[in-house]
Parts: C-alpha cells; structure tokens; sequence
C-alpha cells in the first residue's frame, strides 16, 4: 500500500526553507501495524513537539540547553506544591537523574494512569511539565553519553492500547545503522536495557515496563551504533539481570525472553545515504509534515 515515509523538516523560526527525505518502509511483521497507528494518529493529533531534535550542535549548548529545560520542568512543578528537593546542575549526575525520573513516575503516573492528587489537582501547565520532565531527563542523558544525533514524533494523545506479538521481538536490534527509522518506546517505565545503563536505585518494581506497547510514535538515528558500546551495554544488561534474578524469574522472564531484548524496532531506511543529512538538519530542525506515500 505504501512504499516511503517522508518527512519534511523546515527552519524552526519561520518553517519555511523546507526539505523532504524519503525513507524506504522496511518489510517486517511490524511495520504494518505502525501504519495503521500512524494513520490513526494523524487523523486526529497533531505531532507533539516538531522541534525534539537531539545531538545537533556543539557540545556545551547542548547541554546548556538541557540543564534550562530541565530546571524549568522543576520549577513550574513545584509553583503548584514542592515535591521536587534537588535541581540538576551537572549533566553527569545519574543519580539526581534518576530522582527526577522517579517524581515523573510517581506523580505524572505510568502509561494511562494519571491518578495521583497531584496530577490531578494541578493546572494543564504543570501537568505538561510534568511530562516535560521524562523528556527532560532523557535530554540530559543524551547529552552526557552517546549524544546520538536523531529526533523523536510523538503523538502523544493517540491511546496506546495494542501490544506487539512476540514473533515482532525477532525484528529488534541493538545495532544501529544511520538513517533508520525506528519504533518508538511509548511506556512509562524502564527496560531491563534502560536499568542496567541508568543503574536506577530509584525506580519502582511497578515502574519495570518492558518494550511491549507500540503506538505511532517513531524516532530517526542519524549515528550508527559503536560496537564497543554496543558490548558494554549488553554485558550491563546481564550483570544487572544476574543482581536481580529472582525478581525478573519471578515474573517469568528468563534472561533470553523476548521481552528482555535490547533495542529497537526498524521501520524505515533513508533512501540515499549519499546525502548529507546532519548538514541539512542543522537548520531545519522543526518536522513540518510526515505523510506516507
């Protein structure tokens, strides 16, 4: 039915200086049903935030950039009531990260649990911080470890009811290649992968949310995987599931289970690698339209 992905990326200040780059759908048992969802989503929402670009320009304005974003997310949370004790002033403090990561959890509520007083009683502004806090926080971690250039389309409204059958986990990888696009995680919670680099003390048992819920959302990776990386992550990932076995067996999952992969699902591939897409992004880096032809 269809054959691209594009995506039209435009000059954040005035969206005009636009370029379209045609991704090539890949043929997997998952990529249908990202379809049907994206289609769903554009029905009726509009992308989220068309500016979650990560990676681009030097390093300290990334992460003065960050360190703004997150520390704005603290104090409009804490205009309502003050529930947040620690502002982050270093980018490589994991630990305050992780903290911050937990408030969201608790106070925002897992995937369509939004239930918590707080939430409740708070003003759009604050609840919108407090969603702004989980992207806030993994910012700061980009910035400080990999600093993969990619963006992420959200649609954040469209209800993430369906979950992926397991002959989909034979689709994940952990390698990844520049110009790819790739299923989005869309719980709220963390990955075994996600625990084992953060090395959350933190986090809830509840907050354990394995990569099983897809919805329309979808990032690109301009970086490919460094295998070193790649390794060291995989071997955190054991030594991690190794520390805490009899809560992981006790639910089920043996280290080989599916739901225990590391990585990403892909959807689509840049259909020329010639370009020079960095260049090209550097100035436009605000997703106009995304439309599948």
């Amino acid at each position: 039915m269809y054959t691209y992905l594009c995506v039209e990326y435009a000059d954040p200040a005035n969206h005009s200086d636009s370029i379209i780059l045609k991704y090539k759908l890949c043929q997997n048992s998952v990529v249908p049903k990202w379809i049907d969802k994206l289609t769903q989503a554009q029905a009726k929402y509009p992308i989220d935030d068309p500016t979650r670009f990560y990676g681009f320009g030097n390093i300290p304005s990334q992460i003065d950039y960050a360190l703004t974003k997150i520390n704005q997310c603290i104090d409009i949370i804490n205009s309502h009531r003050e529930i947040i004790y620690r502002r982050l002033s270093d980018i490589n403090d994991a630990d305050t990260l992780n903290y911050l990561h937990n408030i969201f959890e608790v106070y925002h509520g897992l995937l369509d649990q939004q239930t918590h007083e707080f939430y409740l009683s708070a003003p759009i502004k604050v609840r919108t911080a407090l969603a702004d806090l989980n992207i806030a926080v993994h910012r700061c971690e980009s910035a400080a470890r990999e600093n993969e250039a990619r963006h992420v389309v959200t649609y954040f409204g469209l209800p993430k009811t369906d979950q992926l059958a397991l002959v989909d986990y034979d689709c994940f990888t952990d390698q990844y290649i520049a110009g790819t696009v790739y299923l989005n995680y869309v719980e709220i919670g963390k990955t075994l992968e996600n625990l084992a680099v953060d090395n959350d003390h933190y986090i809830s048992d509840e907050a354990f949310k394995p990569f099983r819920y897809y919805s329309a959302d979808f990032l690109i990776l301009f970086t490919d995987s460094n295998i070193n990386r790649v390794t060291t992550k995989r071997e955190l990932m054991k030594k991690y599931y190794n520390s805490n076995m009899d809560f992981f067996t006790a639910q089920g999952l043996e280290f080989a289970h599916p739901y225990l992969r590391p990585g990403k699902i892909p959807l689509a591939e840049l259909d020329s690698s010639s370009l020079d897409v960095l260049q090209l992004l550097q100035t436009r880096q605000y997703v106009k339209s995304v439309k599948l032809i």
